[in-house]
């Protein structure tokens, strides 16, 4: 099994994916520029988090462009699993391999904090280590949060059970004011209409080890590299 995680300037979380998978699954992820325009044929791919190319235009627009992120959409349409975290959320939108945009979040504040999510549909190869309905805890750091799609793409997204994680209360209410970046519908995270492509705005990697304070992140990991597995076999 081979992973990547896709460093752009200004990237400021890839060695924490690569640390969190590398905890998880005891495998090491290989690091790769943005600036490669030919890369193996990686079964994962993590977009980390971070602020690519100083977020100027909008966040994720210049990364979109970078010659790497030609080789992603070529993976993802070889059904690789790949996974944007955060600013690789953004990018992920941008590249339409996801549908919709991320927005200023409501107040036009930067929002640093944990947060707690609903996993909405746990038949994906992103959340199979999750209960269906399980509220789980994971942190936030982003000032363009708030997903927000057509009327048209919102029923979509719901009648193909592709929303994947929502924002909620501690007790798994999603009413408006659990979303804390105005999120349309208390998105959190969705799939792509294949499934291989997951984009999430909290940090998994930040909570995927008891030493960091909890583990709730640690079934997306677990999740992705069972999927992996299982369609390599083995897993090797």
């Amino acid at each position: 099994m081979k992973t990547a995680v896709i460093v752009f300037p200004g990237s400021n979380c890839d060695r924490d994916c690569g640390r969190g998978w590398a905890a998880v699954t005891g495998r090491e992820a290989e690091f790769v520029w943005h600036k490669e325009s030919s890369i193996d044929d990686y079964d994962v791919v993590i977009l980390p988090g971070g602020f690519s190319f100083g977020d100027y235009l909008r966040c994720g627009a210049i990364a979109r462009f970078s010659p790497v992120m030609a080789e992603v959409v070529r993976l993802a349409g070889r059904g690789s699993l790949i996974i944007g975290i955060c600013n690789g959320f953004q990018i992920l939108t941008e590249a339409r391999l996801l549908p919709g945009a991320l927005l200023r979040n409501k107040g036009l504040t930067y929002i640093c904090r944990d947060i707690h999510l609903k996993v909405e549909n746990n038949q994906t190869a992103f959340t199979s280590a999750y209960a269906a309905g399980q509220v789980i805890r994971m942190p936030i750091g982003h000032g363009e949060g708030g997903f927000t799609i057509s009327p048209r793409g919102l029923e979509e997204l719901r009648g193909q059970n592709r929303i994947v994680f929502r924002y909620c209360r501690a007790d798994g209410a999603t009413d408006e004011a659990a979303a804390p970046n105005g999120s349309l519908d208390n998105i959190a995270g969705i799939v792509s209409d294949r499934g291989n492509v997951l984009g999430m705005m909290p940090h998994p990697e930040r909570l995927a080890e008891p030493i960091l304070g909890g583990d709730d992140g640690k079934g997306v990991f677990e999740s992705i590299f069972r999927a992996a597995a299982e369609k390599l076999g083995g897993g090797k």
